[in-house]
């Protein structure tokens, strides 16, 4: 039993009222800043723990370097593709809109009749 509680029974016992009520916020306090300081200290204690990083690294492509007219060369002396190029040989593909003719019982719209 702390101390603060042990205060707050003695003065309660004994009768005094108005020191066991102060007694009693003291004993409170102290009990509510002790938690919120082992909160506080468990909180700050798991804000940096690093969690390893489930997906791989993407694979990059061969290093080179710019050069002055544009064009890029590989490390290894051979030519580079440019971003347009690469992105040109990863893009999905995608269908093409088909037109479809309307049902011969489907009204006319023409911007004459539109609204009214």
């Amino acid at each position: 039993m702390s101390s603060e509680v042990k205060n707050f029974i003695d003065k309660l016992s004994a009768g005094k009222n108005a020191e066991a009520g102060d007694s009693f916020k003291d004993a409170l306090r102290v009990k509510v800043g002790d938690a919120l300081d082992n909160k506080r200290q468990d909180v700050a204690g798991n804000m940096f723990n690093a969690q390893a990083f489930s997906s791989p690294k993407p694979d990059i492509a061969t290093p080179g370097q710019f050069n002055q007219d544009g064009t890029i060369t590989n490390v290894d002396g051979t030519p580079g593709e440019s971003g347009p190029e690469l992105a040109a040989a990863t893009a999905p593909e995608v269908a093409e809109p088909v037109a479809t003719e309307a049902p011969a019982d489907a009204p006319e719209v023409s911007l004459d009749n539109v609204g009214a």
